[in-house]
């Protein structure tokens, strides 16, 4: 009797053993053709041209009477608009800023010695125009003013100088270069997994990256802003299962 029921325990036993097995094999052979992937990248690029202009000029002007002061800035702002004018920008597309009056007098930390120039005054005048290629223009003649005896400074405070040219129809892009990476990288799975003698079996993960607006012209020294002409750039990084 106890010899039989030695029997039984021994078969239930190897049973369960075999069974055990037979899982386990499974399972490390499903793991290992989950663990077979490809990660691809697929980049999508396009030329694009900026759609606005943002062209900061910053007037100063100083002396001892505040009324003629003001009088000189009034009078180069009008300098301006006319230079502005010439090169076919409305005076409608220009704007008025940040304006300062400064009184050396009234400064406290300031020795006992009156300055030469008591008052200075600064001024903003924005330029923002549709038409960034009479901006261009107008950035390249802007020698003429100098000439005239204007002190100014030309683009962002501390920035490069010159206009800001802006790129803003990244939406209307999107999809149709989300979809040319995706189709990218598909390419270059497909072509891995024939080199490989294996087919593509679905996508595991997938990233799209992040959009870029480059400088057409990248260079050192050369910003994506300072250019009309950008390219617009996306990569999507997608992972796929391999089978036989």
């Amino acid at each position: 009797m106890l010899n039989r029921t030695n029997l039984w325990a021994s078969l239930i036993l190897g049973i369960g053993f075999v069974g055990g097995s037979w899982l386990l094999g499974n399972s490390l052979v499903r793991a290992r053709t989950a663990e077979r992937i490809v990660s691809v990248k697929g980049v999508a690029e396009r030329e694009v041209s900026a759609e606005l202009a943002v062209w900061p000029l910053r007037l100063s002007a100083s002396g001892g009477d505040l009324m003629a002061v003001n009088a000189k800035l009034n009078a180069d702002v009008a300098r301006i608009r006319a230079f502005l004018a010439r090169h076919g920008l409305d005076q409608a597309e220009t704007e008025l800023q940040d304006f300062v009056v400064s009184d050396a007098y009234a400064n406290q930390y300031a020795g006992a010695e009156r300055v030469a120039s008591r008052y200075v005054i600064r001024q903003t005048l924005m330029v923002r125009s549709t038409e960034p290629e009479k901006v261009l223009k107008a950035s390249q003649a802007i020698g003429e003013l100098v000439g005239e005896g204007l002190v100014f400074t030309s683009g962002n405070e501390y920035g490069g100088g010159g206009p800001t040219f802006v790129f803003d129809g990244l939406n209307t892009l999107k999809p149709k270069m989300i979809a040319e990476a995706t189709a990218e990288a598909r390419k270059g799975s497909e072509q891995f997994a024939r080199d490989s003698k294996s087919r593509i079996a679905g996508i595991r993960r997938a990233n799209q990256g992040l959009f870029e607006i480059r400088a057409r012209d990248e260079a050192p020294g050369i910003s994506e802003q300072s250019q009309i002409s950008k390219t617009v750039r996306v990569v999507a990084t997608v992972e796929y299962f391999l089978k036989d």
